[in-house]
C-alpha cells in the first residue's frame, strides 16, 4: 500500500510518527550505552542501574553476581546468575560460574546441573573443563574430574603442568593415568612431569607407551631424560632409550656398535652435546672446532687449540655404556703442532659412577703426520658405564699448542676379566 501525503495533516501524522521512532530508539541507545557505562563500576548500585536500564541483558546480571561473589555473598550471586542463564543459557562461563556459587551454598544438586550445563554448551573448552574438573573434585567425583583434565590436556599447553599436578596429586598411578587422562599428544610433557618428581619407573612406562605409540621426540626432550637416567645411575634404561631413539628422534647415525662403542669417532657428525654422544662444556684456554681440511679417518677432525692454564681436561667427554668383568681396547688417531708446557695431553676412561680411572694413554706430542694411540683397560665388577676424555696432565699446569683427533675407537675384546 503507498502511502499518500497529500494533505499537510497527513505529513504531520507520518513525521510525528518518525521522530517518535526516533525519540524512543534513541532513549533505548542512551540506556544501553548508560547502562554498558555503569556495568564497569565496582559498586554494586551503580551495577544494579544498569541491570534496571537494561534487563535483557544477561551480561549486566553475570556481572553483578560476580561482584557479590568478591563480596561473599553467594547467595544473592546464585539468583542474579540463574537469572543471567535464563536469559543466556548458551554461555559455558555463565553456567560454570553458577556450579561455584552452588557449591559454596553447599548445593550439590545445584551444583552438578549446572556444570552438566556449562559442558553440554561447551565440551571442548580447556578452560572450561579445568574449572569443571576443579569443582567435581570437590564433590569427590574423581572419575568425572579426570575426564575433563583429559580435554585440558588435549586442547591448552598453559594447562598442562597444573593439570597434570593435580591428577598426579589426586591418583597417582601412571597406568591409569595414562590410560584415561593423558592424551598422546601430552605425554612428552607427562613424562617431563615425572621426572620432575624423581618418578623413574613411571618415567619409564611412559617412554614405552611413547615409543609403542612411534611417537616422535625432540632432541631436547631425548637429552634432558637421558641426563635425568645417567644421575640416577639408570644405565640399562639409558642404553636402551638411546636405542629406541634413532627412529624416535632421527639418531640412526649415532648408535654405537659391536665394532665402535664410541659414538661419531670420527667427528663427520654434528656434536650433539648430550646423551651418548659427545658432551661440550667450555673450559677457559680451550678452543674446539671440526676442522675440514684435517682428516684421518672421514670427512674431518676435531681440532683443539690449547692457550692457557688451570684447566683438567678440555672439557670433551663422551658416556660408554660397558659391561662389567670385560676388556676393552681403545685407540685413536692424532696431529699435534707447536705443544709447549710440561706434561702431556693424553686420553683418559674413568669409571662414570665412581670416577676411578680405569685407562691413561701415553702423552700426545708434537707429530705433524697422524699417529695412533692404543690402550686397554678391564671393568671392575660394578663398572656398567664409562667416560673417555682427554686430560691435561699435570692438571692446571700452562700448555698451548694444536691437536687434532680422530677415528677414535672403543671395541669390547670379547675377554672376561678371570
Amino acid at each position: 500500500m503507498q502511502l499518500c501525503l497529500s494533505s499537510s495533516a497527513r505529513r504531520w501524522a507520518a513525521a510525528a510518527a518518525m521522530i517518535a521512532v526516533a525519540a524512543a530508539y534513541s532513549t533505548f541507545a542512551t540506556c544501553r550505552l548508560l547502562a554498558d557505562h555503569f556495568a564497569h563500576s565496582s559498586d554494586e548500585r551503580t551495577l544494579r542501574r544498569a541491570i534496571r536500564l537494561d534487563p535483557g541483558s544477561a551480561e549486566h546480571r553475570y556481572i553483578l553476581a560476580i561482584h557479590q561473589l568478591s563480596q561473599q555473598t553467594p547467595s544473592s550471586a546464585v539468583s542474579w546468575l540463574q537469572s543471567a542463564a535464563f536469559l543466556n543459557p548458551h554461555s559455558a562461563r555463565i553456567w560454570v560460574d553458577l556450579a561455584a556459587a552452588e557449591q559454596l551454598l553447599g548445593d550439590s544438586a545445584g551444583e552438578t546441573t549446572a556444570l552438566n550445563r556449562a559442558l553440554a554448551v561447551d565440551p571442548r573448552s580447556p578452560q572450561i573443563a579445568w574449572q569443571a574438573a576443579n569443582l567435581f573434585l570437590a564433590q569427590g567425583l574423581v572419575d568425572d574430574a579426570m575426564k575433563q583434565f583429559h580435554t585440558v590436556l588435549e586442547n591448552d599447553p598453559p594447562l598442562t603442568w597444573p593439570a597434570l599436578t593435580t591428577a598426579w596429586k589426586i591418583h597417582p598411578d601412571v597406568d591409569s593415568i595414562l590410560d584415561g587422562v593423558v592424551p598422546p599428544a601430552a605425554n612428552a610433557a607427562f613424562l617431563q612431569f615425572l621426572l620432575s618428581k624423581n618418578e623413574t619407573t613411571a618415567a619409564a612406562k611412559v617412554w614405552d607407551k611413547m615409543f609403542s605409540q612411534e611417537q616422535p621426540v625432540p632432541r631436547n626432550d631425548l637429552m634432558g631424560y637421558e641426563r635425568y637416567l645417567f644421575v640416577h645411575q639408570e644405565v640399562s634404561q639409558a642404553s636402551r632409550v638411546w636405542q629406541q631413539a634413532a627412529k624416535m628422534s632421527d639418531l640412526a647415525a649415532y648408535q654405537p656398535s659391536p665394532e665402535n662403542l664410541l659414538v661419531n669417532g670420527d667427528f663427520s657428525l654434528p656434536i650433539l652435546n648430550g646423551g651418548f654422544d659427545w658432551v661440550h662444556q667450555p673450559v677457559d684456554g680451550v678452543a674446539i672446532a671440526l676442522d675440514p681440511r684435517e682428516t684421518h679417518s672421514g670427512s674431518r677432525s676435531l681440532r683443539i687449540t690449547l692457550d692457557g692454564e688451570g684447566f683438567a681436561d678440555v672439557g670433551l667427554s663422551q658416556l660408554v655404556a660397558v659391561q662389567p668383568n670385560s676388556w676393552y681396547e681403545f685407540s685413536g688417531f692424532y696431529k699435534a703442532k707447536d705443544m709447549d708446557g710440561a706434561g702431556d695431553m693424553q686420553f683418559a676412561v674413568y669409571d662414570s659412577l665412581r670416577g676411578t680411572p680405569l685407562l691413561i694413554s701415553g702423552g700426545l706430542k708434537d707429530a705433524d703426520f697422524w699417529k695412533s694411540v692404543t690402550g686397554s683397560f678391564v671393568t671392575p665388577a660394578e663398572t656398567l658405564l664409562v667416560r673417555v676424555q682427554l686430560i691435561r696432565v699435570p692438571a692446571g699446569r700452562p700448555i698451548r699448542g694444536k691437536l687434532w683427533i680422530d677415528g677414535l675407537r672403543l671395541v669390547q675384546s670379547g675377554m672376561e676379566r678371570p
